[in-house]
């Protein structure tokens, strides 16, 4: 592997199985925070077990406590044929690269077949109450299947940051990764958009995540994602401003 593609360390623990094959899906923490809320409501919903987590000397030393258990803010779940990978704490664009190598070498000692990812997208000339939802599949199938699905393709425009990164190396090494990117309000978490984003998910893998939980309890999910990047964020430098998942001029 080139020396500027070094994953992050990916500790499992004891016992634990990394061939959990099937499905991944990834989330993290960009626009409206809706990987995070999508992957987190995914754990709850399918009873997902920790499998590991991600650590780096170069990581905040912080927990986050989750009904009174400590939890490193990186961290994988897997469960019959599907696998979560999600970070629940914002890092700089720096470390975009190492995080998609991360992904990528997860899913591959996973045995996955393909890798779903979820991301906020930002387009402020639009009404967010609209809830769009936009796709990228980086192979012929990934694309056939939003098609088939009529999830609109982003025919012409950049994604940036791990979303991005990974799409281009699942283009260059054939592998089927569909980025699912929910518009969503930049401001403040938006469990509504993830909740677009989570039914899709349903429908690309045929795995039934019900919806009620994250659509009746919106508020209160998205009050308690805030408080947990705001308190988190206290640990970590200010994250640059581009660090945002959005389209250029040119999409159409």
């Amino acid at each position: 592997m080139d020396a500027n593609l070094q994953p992050y360390a990916l500790v499992l623990h004891q016992d634990a199985d990394p061939r959990t094959g099937g499905v991944a899906i990834c989330g993290f923490t960009t626009a409206g925070m809706v990987g995070v809320i999508a992957t987190s409501h995914i754990i709850k919903e399918l009873k997902l077990k920790q499998l590991g987590t991600v650590m780096h000397a170069d990581f905040p030393a912080v927990a986050l406590i989750h009904n009174e258990v400590p939890k490193h803010p990186v961290r994988v779940y897997q469960g019959e044929g599907v696998g979560i990978f999600t970070s629940e704490i914002q890092f700089g664009n720096e470390t975009d690269i190492s995080f998609a190598t991360t992904v990528l070498e997860w899913f591959t000692k996973g045995g996955f077949d393909r890798l779903i990812i979820v991301d906020g997208l930002v387009r402020p000339e639009k009404e967010l109450s609209q809830g769009e939802l936009f796709g990228v599949g980086s192979i012929q199938a990934s694309r056939e299947r939003l098609k088939d699905l009529d999830i609109e393709p982003i025919q012409q425009g950049i994604v940036a940051g791990i979303t991005g990164f990974l799409l281009g190396e699942g283009d260059r090494l054939g592998i089927d990764i569909t980025a699912l990117l929910s518009e969503a309000n930049p401001m403040y978490p938006d469990a509504r958009a993830a909740a677009i984003a989570v039914e899709a998910i349903s429908d690309l893998t045929g795995i039934e995540i019900p919806l009620t939980d994250l659509l009746e309890n919106a508020r209160a999910i998205e009050d308690n994602v805030r408080n947990i990047i705001e308190n988190a964020s206290q640990m970590l430098p200010a994250p640059e401003t581009n660090n945002v998942t959005d389209l250029d001029p040119s999409f159409g």
